[in-house]
């Protein structure tokens, strides 16, 4: 294993802001795996701490096949999980939606553009993101339908769903789009939590990566086997909305399979505790996403499943 600077940058008052990597076995640059890009994501983070743990070990075994290379960054935004701050502290803005960056421009493009210049010649790249809403997901492999995208590839990381979604504007400035559109085969993992560390569904995410290299031969050796994932396009997901603002109080777990009208959730007035509203499955399906706020505002989205 070796560690590397990935990125530096000098500051007024504090240390130099630093991206650290680390690179295992020499050659072909294989596979790219990034953790957080966000302040919150600290469940990236440790899913990558994990991989990188796994990696030194399996590489001390020769395990890492002779010419790949391996290369993992935890986290490429330290200073904003310092200061527990989601997007840049400075100006709020956020980093993976500066790609491919420009190391002329403003703080955050300057680095999205070293880390860019450092991932964007891998055959994969992996990254491990975070839902622009809070809440908990069921462990699944996300990608952008840009025309370079390979389901039945990401179906090979083993997890329960891979789930396909269309591009929206602002999503051409992330780190996923650009690599696929660099050439690059690009695969956003989704684990049950951002904030908090949940080590289980973190497990299920390194062993799918581990999985994912061994099939291509970046890895040698016995690897666990996984599920056979379901292939799904987002729009095809049914989504629940909140019909009252409140107190939310799921009743159903992600992963769970509810049946045409269960109940699902309880919204409260966070006053009088009166009860606004029961939420009830539209339609069977398992659920796929769980808001994860205590209160919810009228028309949120609490709850996302699948009939797949």
């Amino acid at each position: 294993m070796e560690k590397v600077i990935v990125y530096e940058k000098d500051t007024l008052y504090r240390d130099p802001f630093q991206i650290t990597g680390y690179r295992f076995g020499t050659g072909e640059k294989s596979a790219c795996i990034v953790g957080n890009t966000r302040g919150n994501e600290n469940q990236q983070i440790f899913c990558c701490s994990q991989l990188v743990r796994r990696l030194k070990q399996m590489e001390a075994e020769g395990r890492v096949a002779q010419g790949h290379e391996i290369f993992v960054i935890p986290s490429a935004n330290p200073y904003s999980v310092n200061i527990k701050k989601r997007f840049w502290g400075i100006d709020n803005t956020d980093i993976n939606r500066m790609f491919p960056g420009y190391a002329q421009g403003e703080t955050t493009q300057r680095i999205a553009a070293g880390i860019f210049d450092a991932v964007r010649d891998y055959r994969f790249g992996i990254q491990f993101t975070s839902f622009y809403m809070r809440g908990r997901f069921i462990p699944h492999v996300r990608m952008m339908q840009t025309g370079y995208e390979d389901a039945e590839l990401a179906a090979r990381f083993g997890l329960p769903y891979v789930i396909l979604r269309r591009p929206r504007p602002f999503d051409t400035a992330t780190l996923n789009y650009n690599w696929q559109i660099w050439g690059t085969q690009a695969f956003s993992i989704y684990t049950t939590d951002t904030d908090m560390i949940d080590r289980r569904s973190a497990q299920t995410a390194v062993e799918a990566i581990l999985r994912f290299l061994a099939t291509q031969g970046i890895l040698t050796g016995p690897y666990q086997q996984g599920q056979v994932s379901r292939i799904v396009d987002d729009s095809n997901l049914s989504t629940v909305r909140a019909g009252a603002a409140g107190f939310f109080e799921s009743l159903v777990e992600v992963g769970t399979y509810v049946g045409k009208g269960a109940p699902i959730a309880r919204i409260t007035d966070p006053c009088d505790g009166e009860l606004l509203e029961e939420i009830s499955a539209p339609e069977a399906g398992t659920v796929i996403f769980v808001h994860g706020e205590p209160m919810t505002y009228d028309n949120t989205a609490v709850f996302k499943l699948s009939n797949q």
